[in-house]
């Protein structure tokens, strides 16, 4: 009975469960990689619909290259979409920085194996450097309080 009289409250902006001070118009963005380095992939997820927007990999690389490239990629085809004022919550903070810096600061060995990332690399910070990236907030996401980011791989 308390159940009915106190219905839990639901939100209804989104497919997923999310905390209420994380906006459903949003990607969120993560990477995984087996070994450091080793076969690494990312992915791109709709907070609003939980459908994936995009998954890249997996290419030898690192997860702190993945999580730049992630963020970079989706900032990319929002751009090109013409599509402002959607967040994109990323839970590596070393990605967020390199994209503030507008470098992909990774020490990985550059080799016959990597030179395929590092062309990606090179192309994603020449985007950053070309275009303005404030029309789409790049926001930490806070696993502490809020749990794995949505795009998790699930893992660990």
């Amino acid at each position: 009975m308390d159940n009915l009289q106190n219905p839990p409250s639901y939100r209804h902006d989104t497919v997923l469960p999310l905390p209420p001070e994380v906006s459903a118009n949003a990607y969120a963005v993560d990477a995984a990689c087996s070994g450091n380095p080793g076969p690494m992939e990312y992915q791109c997820i709709d907070l609003a619909t939980g459908a994936r927007v995009f998954h890249f990999g997996p290419v030898h690389g690192t997860n702190n290259i993945g999580e730049f490239l992630a963020i970079v990629h989706a900032l990319a085809l929002l751009d090109k979409q013409g599509i402002t004022g959607k967040t994109i919550y990323s839970d590596s903070y070393n990605a967020i920085l390199w994209v503030r810096k507008r470098q992909c600061k990774t020490k990985l060995r550059r080799d016959a194996s990597t030179e395929q990332l590092y062309g990606i690399i090179a192309r994603a910070e020449s985007w950053l450097r070309t275009h303005p990236t404030t029309a789409n907030p790049v926001v930490k996401w806070d696993t502490a309080k809020w749990g794995e980011v949505p795009a998790d791989f699930g893992r660990k």
